[in-house]
C-alpha cells in the first residue's frame, strides 16, 4: 500500500504510514516530490552510494539540555547522496536531488521513532538540498494572514506557537518555516499537524507534564496534536504578515514587550536563524541572502521580548495578536490612502 502526505508543499509517496504527517486523500496519481522508503529492505540505489567515495561535512553533537540526539552528515561522490546518522543508530539516506529517502531506525524501535527525525531534521535538509529558504521558526494563521516566531532552539518558540493555538490560531507549522517567494509576496508552507513540547512547556501551559501524548514512548518529549480539539492545524499556505525574533528571557518591569526592528539588523537576525544555513555555498548564501534582504523591505519584521515568568505567557499571547492585527490594520488603511 502507498501512503500520501503533504508537508512543507510537497507530495510525498511513502511504503509506510508516517504518524504526524498531513495525509492526502487517495488518488490515482502517483505524481510525487519524494517517495519515502522507510524500514524495508536497504534499495539497490543506497548500496550503489554508499560504495561512493565519502566524507562527512557536518556534525552535531548531543544536546546535553534537552536529551536531542546528535547526527553526523556525510556526503557520496560528487553529492549524488547524503547520510544522516544519529547518535543512537538511526540512519537516512537522501539522494543528491532530495527526491528519494531510505531510512531505518535501531533495532527494537518502530516507525513512529523513526517519524521523530524526518518530519523534523530530514525534511528540513530537504528543503534545504531543493533551495528552499526555511526559517528555524514556527508559523500560525491569524486573520487569514501567517505569524513567524523565529529563533534559536530554546527560545521558547515552541511554547508561544503552542500557547497561540490553544487560545484558537491555527498552527502552520514547528520549528521549520518554509517560505515560497512570488514578486514581492511571501508565502508560509504548511508543514504537519503537531506542536512538539518538552514535559515543562506541558505542565507550564496545561497544569500536569503528562497532559499530553509523548512523540514516543522511548522519548520524553511530548507533542500537542493539530487535530481540531485542543488546536488546530491550517493545512492552506499563507501570506507572510510578520516576522517575530525571540529575544532572550528577561525579568525587566516592561517584559513582555515588542520592540521595533531596523531592516538591517533584522536582515542580520533572519540570515543567522535560517535552518541548516551551513549547508550553503558561496553563491547560495548570496542569493538567499538577497531573498532575506528584499524580505525584510516589505514584511514587518518584530522584536519579541519574552519574561522569564511563565506566568506572563498569556499576556504575550495578548501582546502579539494585539500587535500583529494593529500593524495589518494601518498596512490596510495606508493601501487605501496610496491608491485614492
Amino acid at each position: 500500500m502507498v501512503y500520501r502526505y503533504c508537508a512543507y508543499g510537497l507530495t510525498c509517496l511513502s511504503n509506510a504510514p508516517v504518524d504526524g504527517f498531513h495525509h492526502l486523500v487517495t488518488s490515482q496519481s502517483l505524481d510525487s516530490d519524494i517517495v519515502l522508503d522507510l524500514v524495508s529492505v536497504m534499495p539497490e540505489w543506497v548500496g550503489a552510494a554508499r560504495s561512493l567515495p565519502a566524507h562527512t561535512i557536518y556534525t552535531k553533537p548531543p544536546s546535553a539540555e534537552n536529551t536531542d540526539s546528535g547526527y553526523t552528515i556525510k556526503v557520496f561522490g560528487e553529492e549524488d547522496a547524503f547520510e544522516l546518522t544519529y547518535t543512537d543508530g538511526t540512519q537516512f539516506l537522501v539522494d543528491g536531488s532530495a527526491s528519494c529517502v531510505w531510512g531505518r531506525c535501531p533495532p527494537g524501535y518502530d516507525i513512529d521513532y523513526l517519524a521523530t527525525y524526518l518530519r523534523g531534521p530530514v525534511l528540513g535538509f530537504i528543503l534545504r538540498r531543493r533551495g528552499i529558504t526555511a526559517l528555524h521558526a514556527s508559523a500560525l494563521s491569524l486573520c487569514g494572514r501567517a505569524i513567524v516566531l523565529c529563533g534559536q532552539s530554546q527560545s521558547g518558540k515552541s511554547t508561544l506557537a503552542a500557547a497561540l493555538a490553544l487560545r484558537g490560531a491555527p498552527v502552520l507549522c514547528e520549528d521549520v518555516t518554509a517560505l515560497k517567494a512570488s514578486a514581492h509576496s511571501y508565502h508560509v508552507q504548511p508543514g504537519y499537524p503537531q506542536v512538539g513540547l518538552w514535559p515543562d512547556a506541558v505542565e507550564i501551559l496545561l497544569g500536569a507534564a503528562d497532559a499530553l501524548p509523548r512523540l514516543t514512548s522511548s522519548w520524553e518529549k511530548c507533542f500537542l496534536p493539530l487535530d481540531g480539539d485542543k488546536a488546530r492545524f491550517d493545512a492552506e499556505e499563507r501570506p507572510l504578515g510578520v516576522v517575530y525574533l525571540l529575544a532572550p528571557r528577561t525579568e525587566l518591569k516592561d517584559a513582555p514587550k515588542i520592540e521595533q526592528v531596523s531592516p538591517r539588523q533584522a536582515l542580520l537576525d533572519l540570515v543567522q536563524n535560517t535552518y541548516m544555513n551551513w549547508l550553503l555555498d558561496q553563491k547560495q548564501r548570496a542569493a538567499e541572502f538577497d531573498f532575506l534582504g528584499t524580505l525584510v523591505t516589505n514584511i514587518p519584521v518584530r522584536r519579541i521580548v519574552p519574561h522569564s515568568d511563565p506566568a506572563r505567557i498569556p499576556a504575550l499571547c495578548d501582546l502579539v495578536t494585539a500587535d500583529a492585527r494593529a500593524l495589518w490594520n494601518r498596512q490596510g488603511s495606508a493601501s487605501l490612502i496610496s491608491s485614492s
